[in-house]
């Protein structure tokens, strides 16, 4: 019998917790409903103008996006058409690449994904064999790096796998989480929050290069089979 009386004193409970929960929702939505009365035909009329002048906004932005070559991982043949993408948009990833190392292939389909996610940000790829004064002046010795920009100036690096997990399996959401970190994309999740599990060993610290002049056209490979 007391073990009844428990049970029943326990359902009791719970009934007045949602019956509160329930008041608290209904007045919620007694006040949303109030605010919605109070609101005229003249400023309905005005939150709709600013609501559709917003998505026209939004709309050219992404078709100036476009004709700029956004949206999608392209190749460029030289370091003139480096400069030249680069002075049109604010935001671009340029990955310097070699075609001997198998690591450059593995960014290449993820940076192809990012491409049509991101169509703020400028996706490009350039032989650092067709551009030894650029890989001079960025100081890109190790393969694969991929260069991020802002306004035509480098913001950072991200040198090999390292700040990746240190692994060739690094998801997409990985590389997202780490151009999200320079500001290079619009990252919409939480940059304390690291994709990978690893994270706690090999820390935030991101890879920096160092100020070291080129010489002649040798570039060490983050890979270990060229």
């Amino acid at each position: 019998m007391e073990g009844n009386g428990s049970i029943d004193m326990f359902s009791e409970v719970l009934e007045n917790q949602f019956l509160q929960a329930a008041k608290l929702v209904e007045s919620h939505l007694d006040s949303e409903i109030q605010k919605l009365d109070q609101i005229g035909e003249d400023e309905l009329e005005l939150l709709k103008e600013k609501r559709l002048a917003a998505l026209r906004k939004a709309q050219q932005q992404k078709q100036e996006w476009l004709s700029k070559g956004h949206g999608e991982y392209r190749e460029i043949a030289s370091e003139r058409d480096f400069f030249q993408e680069v002075k049109e948009s604010e935001k671009v990833v340029c990955h310097f690449y070699r075609d001997t190392t198998f690591r450059c292939k593995i960014l290449d389909r993820h940076l192809a994904i990012l491409a049509k996610k991101h169509l703020e940000t400028k996706f490009l790829k350039l032989n650092v064999e067709k551009a030894p004064f650029l890989c001079e002046r960025l100081r890109i010795k190790v393969i694969p790096t991929l260069a991020l920009l802002r306004d035509g100036k480098t913001q950072d690096y991200v040198v090999g796998f390292t700040d990746l997990g240190n692994t060739d399996d690094f998801t997409t959401d990985t590389l997202e989480w780490r151009l999200g970190c320079s500001d290079v994309i619009n990252y919409s999740g939480n940059l304390m929050e690291p994709p990978f599990q690893s994270q706690k060993k090999f820390g935030t610290n991101f890879t920096k290069l160092e100020k070291k002049t080129i010489r002649g056209k040798k570039y060490d490979s983050d890979s270990d089979d060229d």
